[in-house]
């Protein structure tokens, strides 16, 4: 008889799923008092746990450095070799063991003690040398593992990274976090450039800005067009900006059999131009052409003089679409 997969994964789903239940009645004063015990660190906090845990330990620790507060992960077992050096006593310990007894987590506690750092523990049994150990305890266990021999971490290796998570969301929300300062830390990703990346950094500027006098030819305009390859031109008068004409704006002309060569653009041009700041975020200039279902936007300061151009290739070159 074949595997029936798609059920056993909706079983695991579904053992998880009550686990996180169950944690979410069991949130205590200690989950407050361990939000104010980082918030009060004067150094990093620095998470262990070996194993399954160690795993879920790093992560736990990289979304805390990315969102606001400052973190690390360390080895237990390279604590004991050395890498305690790497931990002060203005640090916050938080310590990841399901059973709470781990003997390579637990031989650090005295330690941490004698630095004076301080000690979060995050395990499933409210008894245990961790728990009864910690300046915080928070507990994470779960009734039953999802592995039907209740063996492999995976309903408490889940509770334990989603009280993670609620660590670092908490932390995030009481220091006024923001998006700007999540892309900061992540300046190489994608979210990073939608986030900092400026109109100003990525427009057209100078010679590079197709523009045309208010008196001078369609058929100049044109050719003005054609050579700055933007699909469109700005007709501008002292630095001003008028109108514009497309690409659109030449099929439509075309349609009406307009003389180019005799009718100056004005009679022609587009008035209402999409504009935008140059100090505007690239991700809001996106915005604005993807809600007009436009190609480019005309660039100006505050005296409403034409500065730039911005089209939507410079855009999706720059990795922001």
């Amino acid at each position: 008889m074949p595997m029936d997969y798609l059920t056993i994964a909706r079983r695991t789903f579904s053992l998880e799923i009550q686990s996180l239940h169950a944690l979410e009645k069991t949130l205590d004063h200690n989950f407050e008092a361990a939000c104010r015990l980082i918030l009060g660190c004067k150094g990093r906090v620095v998470v262990i746990g070996m194993g399954k845990s160690g795993h879920i330990g790093n992560k736990i620790a990289a979304t805390l450095a990315s969102t606001g507060t400052p973190a690390f992960f360390v080895h237990p077992g390279e604590a004991s070799h050395g890498d305690m050096g790497m931990i002060t006593g203005d640090d916050v310990v938080i310590a990841l063991s399901n059973s709470g007894e781990v003997s390579e987590l637990i031989s650090l506690i005295p330690l941490i003690k004698r630095l004076g750092a301080g000690l979060i523990g995050l395990s499933g049994n409210n008894k245990s040398t961790l728990a009864t150990s910690s300046d915080v305890h928070l507990y994470c266990g779960v009734e039953a593992e999802a592995c039907p021999l209740n063996l492999a971490p995976t309903s408490s290796t889940t509770a334990c990274l989603v009280m993670g998570d609620a660590l670092a969301i908490a932390l995030l929300e009481s220091r006024g976090f923001t998006a700007e300062d999540f892309a900061f830390s992540h300046p190489g990703g994608s979210l990073g450039r939608k986030l900092l990346l400026k109109v100003e950094d990525i427009m057209h500027t100078g010679d590079q800005i197709p523009v045309v006098a208010p008196e001078q030819m369609v058929a100049e305009a044109l050719m003005e067009m054609t050579q700055k390859s933007l699909g469109m031109v700005t007709i501008q008068e002292n630095h001003k900006l008028l109108g514009i004409f497309t690409d659109g704006d030449l099929r439509r002309a075309i349609d009406q059999e307009i003389d180019f060569k005799n009718t100056p653009i004005k009679t022609v041009m587009h008035h209402s131009a999409q504009t935008i700041a140059a100090d505007s975020l690239a991700a809001q200039a996106l915005f604005k052409m993807e809600t007009k279902k436009i190609t480019s936007l005309v660039v100006i300061n505050a005296l409403g003089e034409v500065v730039g151009i911005l089209h939507m290739h410079d855009i999706l070159r720059a990795g922001v679409a």
